[in-house]
């Protein structure tokens, strides 16, 4: 079969910003109207309107109004409704003019931001079919359709084609089973279930040409319609494509992003497409122009072949002319020239980013930033050390143990012998600066143990273990088995405890289609480990309340149908941590995977005087409001001016970079909101990624608003609105090519709109796109900053896991925690404070954000909120940090077992920032009521003369009364309250 066509010199549509003013209310009247004429004065009028719609059901109610008067007619009768068209009778009071018929009005129901519409349906009405009746539609002329505004319009790919149609391009094409249609950019395939009018009252002709530009990253479409059956395994391929004086297109610089592509992680992959009888599949098609091709008109083909079918082939024309496009074209990104970006693998190198240092390997020791691990004969941990100071700002030469004996994986036979394994290894794999990789291989007479491992400069280490059965065997366990000492398990965070000491006994079981629960943090302030279990088919759940729509998939190896668990014993100073499995029955060949992560921490130092020096102001608000505030980075949200739409800031670009170029003029940085959990409705992209089916988003129950429900109908999940700009996002499916996308968007950004960092509203991506990131934010010496805002996930739709320990993996390579939404800063323990909200323990800082936190508690851990989110902002607290001057103080917290200051109540702790012959001590009460209490001081390691001093709170609005002690006073401390004492 070949099929030819030609495209007409067309422009794709970009939108329109600001967006337009709607015509009319669309949430009383819904998006769509016909504008009719009545020109004869009559008491009623039947008009048949052709919509081609194919959201009009045939219960569908339709709202008329007259525009003259702007009054609802109350007379209708609707004498038929379907998807081509409806015929509609109504009264018109004996006027003439135009009348406007809205055929798709809904209510609005569901919360202002998850809303949910509901069209609405016709009532019979008894009277109104007696009164009325079908009249000379002579008498109504339909003018024109309209949409509310240009993003609502159907045209010209929503447009369907009737019935008739349908089946006359059938018989004219009967001895084919199926169809290619090829088509433009301009136009994205939006409908599977329709065929467009566009293609249905079209002639195919001889060839698809295009004009293109060297170095474009060229896009276009063809479109399978499986007419009169299923395609099964569709193959795509390209031909040679030459010019007249010989000259060829690399064979590789095509693609389909349907058929191929780099995953996430940078692996290539292909896949499979079929299609439904009936239904319409879209195939996006690319090819970079290269640099050194002349310009001239290149001819080839492009071959469909669904399995067991004869080929489609398409002959195509490229006319190459000779402009260049500048950067592929990617600043016009209407063209579909950043679908390349779903293929790309910037940023994967495994190189080291600062803070961190090369990792360093020693006979079976690998050391880095300070920490080290010892590896065992069978690659599992014997030991692993930590080097950071209690104060957590410098790294010792004294080594801490994190464990009392190596890690050990425990095979119990049915009779419960301990099965014995002989290792031989580890050998080594791998050698680079940021990652080491290794292998161990263990056999008893039952099975053969395989263990990959692998550690990362920033402590990341990744465990596979792959059981063979080599005989029939039963088993009574396989486990691993940890003893965590004591001092590095003080916390714990996971398994469905909200930060706090660490219980004496635990037992947990699984429990994933509830629970977003798979391991532990355990740790001390200065030493502690992070390990999750997981096997071969692993894959990242949704999370933020969207956990329980894609949940955790039980691992079948540690899962075992719910026998698998773990359990944690305290035996003096260990802790005794047994990930089991349970007992079961492995045949000759059967595989199992007791894969695991850990993350050691703490990662880094902690920088404490950029948490002086960084101030955040959290809004879009004039850069002078800014700069007056106090406020030295700026993080701009979305649903404003410069950042209209979710995840997408790719629509303001010019106000945006006018408004970073004026920031920056003022010494400010400017940070934007992006991140890939959802994305607009807006995004250019979004029917070629709906093309992929689910690889890019999520398949769900559809709904939403109005506009989701009219253009995508269904398979997908509503997320996040914003009324002012009509945003609608939809739900990402996790770990895919669009996170490759986010990350070329990253540096585009970084590069042309200046963007000094961004801030994360929670995390749907894993560590791999969190480190490329941090690489190009910090490219050619950007700032590269990253805050990381969380709402509490302890709770049930978010499958109770607790914020730090979900995000832990991102915890490298962010700046700033700003947690968060739903935390309680006033029953929440120290021990909740110090793991779940400070990020003290992994080497960072934070901010509090719940109705401002408990800036007494707060300053414990160096902790404000932030500018100008609540009613009791930090301006006051920083100018406090100015007059003290805070910058280059040595923090020393409560928690630091020789602290210089202390109190005589066990209930109020006392944090110390200690400077040169002074010291600011941060006081705060969790005491059941006011209470007075004495500071406990080491003048001598205070540095400071106890007969030459003098304490004094400094007055603090909203914070504290300027105050005066002695040295020998009892304090007073509010509950809940405390102070900001300076001595010298």
């Amino acid at each position: 079969m070949q099929y030819t066509f030609y495209v007409e010199n067309a422009h794709a549509q970009q939108h329109i910003y600001p967006p337009q003013q709607e015509l009319w209310d669309a949430d009383s009247l819904g998006n769509q109207r016909a504008v009719v004429l009545v020109n004869k004065i009559a008491d009623q009028v039947t008009v048949e309107v052709e919509w081609r719609n194919r959201n009009v059901t045939s219960q569908q109610k339709v709202y008329v109004v007259d525009s003259t008067t702007q009054n609802m007619v109350e007379e209708v009768l609707i004498d038929s409704m379907s998807p081509e068209k409806g015929k509609i009778t109504f009264t018109t009071s004996g006027r003439k003019g135009i009348f406007y018929i809205y055929y798709l009005p809904y209510k609005v129901v569901g919360r202002r931001n998850y809303p949910d519409v509901v069209y609405e349906e016709q009532i019979t009405n008894k009277t109104n079919e007696k009164q009325l009746r079908l009249s000379n539609e002579n008498d109504v002329k339909v003018l024109r359709l309209e949409a509310v505004d240009d993003f609502n319009s159907n045209k010209p790919m929503e447009i369907i084609a009737t019935q008739k149609e349908v089946e006359a391009f059938r018989a004219k094409h009967r001895d084919k089973s199926y169809l290619v249609f090829p088509e433009d950019r301009d136009n994205p395939i939006k409908m599977k279930d329709y065929l467009p009018q566009k293609w249905a009252v079209s002639t195919l002709e001889s060839t698809f040409s295009r004009e293109v530009c060297i170095k474009e990253n060229y896009t276009f479409q063809l479109g399978l319609w499986a007419k009169d059956q299923a395609l099964k395994n569709i193959k795509v391929t390209f031909s040679k494509f030459k010019s007249e004086n010989g000259d060829v297109l690399p064979l590789e610089n095509f693609t389909c992003f349907n058929k191929e592509g780099v995953d996430y992680t940078g692996k290539s992959f292909s896949k499979t497409v079929d299609v439904e009888e009936g239904k319409i599949q879209a195939l996006w098609c690319g090819i970079t122009i290269p640099d050194n091709n002349s310009a001239a008109k290149y001819s080839g083909a492009v071959t469909i072949l669904p399995e067991g079918q004869a080929p489609t082939e398409i002959p195509v024309e490229l006319i190459v002319s000779q402009k260049k496009a500048i950067n592929g074209g990617v600043n016009e990104p209407w063209k579909q020239t950043r679908l390349n970006w779903l293929n790309s693998t910037l940023a994967q190198e495994n190189s080291v980013i600062a803070p961190y240092i090369p990792l360093k390997v020693e006979g079976h020791t690998i050391s880095l930033l300070g920490r080290k691990v010892w590896l065992g004969s069978n690659g599992l941990p014997a030991q692993i050390q930590s080097f950071f100071a209690e104060e957590m700002t410098s790294i010792s030469k004294e080594a801490k143990d994190m464990i009392a004996d190596p890690f050990s994986l425990n095979i119990l036979k049915e009779n419960g012998q301990h099965m014995v394994a002989d290792y031989s290894g580890p050998v080594f794999k791998d050698l680079e600066e940021g990652k080491v990789s290794w292998k161990s291989i263990g056999k008893s007479q039952e099975l053969e143990i395989v263990i990959n491992g692998s550690l990362e400069f920033d402590g990341f280490a990744n465990f596979e273990i792959k059981v063979v059965a080599l005989q029939d065997v039963e088993l009574k366990d396989i486990a691993l088995d940890i003893p965590v000492y004591k001092t590095s398990s003080k916390y714990m965070l996971g398994l469905g405890y909200k930060g706090q000491h660490t219980p004496r006994k635990i037992d947990w079981k699984w429990d994933v289609a509830h629970k977003n629960q798979d391991g532990w943090w355990l740790g001390s302030v200065n030493s502690g480990m992070q390990l999750s279990l997981r096997d071969q088919h692993y894959e990242r759940p949704l999370n933020t309340n969207f956990y329980l729509q894609k949940p955790l998939k039980l691992p079948l190896s540690w899962g075992n149908d719910n026998k698998g668990g773990i359990s944690m014993v305290e035996d003096g100073d260990v802790l005794n941590v047994h990930h089991y499995s349970g007992d079961r029955k492995m045949e000759i060949g059967d595989t199992l995977y007791f894969n695991f992560t850990l993350l050691i921490t703490p990662f880094h130092t902690l920088q404490t005087d950029d948490q002086w020096r960084d101030r955040y102001y959290h809004a879009y608000q004039p850069v002078d409001t800014v700069v007056k505030s106090g406020a030295s980075i700026v993080n701009i949200h979305h649903a404003n001016e410069i950042n209209p739409y979710i995840n997408y800031p790719f629509i303001a670009t010019k106000e945006m970079k006018a408004y970073i170029d004026a920031a920056h003029e003022r010494g400010l940085k400017v940070k934007i909101y992006n991140t890939v959990r959802e994305v607009s409705n807006r995004l250019y992209e979004l029917y070629p990624l709906r093309s992929l089916n689910h690889e890019v988003f999520s398949e769900g129950n559809g709904g939403g608003f109005s506009w989701l429900q009219e253009h995508l109908q269904r398979n997908y999940i509503a997320a996040w609105y914003v009324p002012r700009f009509k945003d609608a996002a939809i739900i990402n499916s996790g770990m895919n090519r669009w996170h490759n996308y986010y990350v070329e968007g990253m540096n585009w950004l970084v590069q042309n709109i200046g963007i000094d960092g961004i801030y994360l509203d929670d995390v749907a991506f894993d560590r791999i796109t969190m480190k490329r990131i941090k690489r190009v934010l910090t490219k050619q010496g950007h700032p590269g900053l990253i805050d990381l805002h969380s709402a509490n996930q302890y709770n049930e739709r978010d499958g109770y896991n607790n914020s730090a320990n979900l995000y832990m993996e991102h915890f490298p390579y962010i700046n700033r925690l700003w947690f968060g939404e739903y935390f309680d800063y006033e029953k929440g323990s120290p021990e909740f404070y110090l793991t779940e909200v400070s990020g003290i323990p992994f080497g960072l800082m934070g901010e509090m954000l719940q109705d401002g936190g408990n800036p007494w508690r707060g300053m414990l851990y160096g902790m404000t909120n932030r500018m100008p989110y609540q009613e009791e902002r930090p301006d006051h607290i920083w100018k406090a940090w100015d007059d003290f001057g805070m910058e280059g103080v040595n923090m020393i917290g409560y928690w630091v077992s020789d602290s210089p200051v202390k109190t005589n109540h066990e209930k109020v702790l006392a944090t110390v920032y200690k400077k040169e012959g002074k010291a600011l001590v941060s006081v705060a009460s969790w005491a059941e009521d006011d209470v007075r209490i004495k500071l406990e001081i080491d003048w001598k390691s205070l540095g400071i003369d106890p007969n030459k001093i003098k304490i004094s709170a400094p007055e603090i609005q909203g914070f504290q009364p300027s105050k005066t002690f002695d040295v020998s006073d009892q304090i007073p401390v509010e509950k809940n309250k405390g102070w900001m004492l300076v001595i010298e």
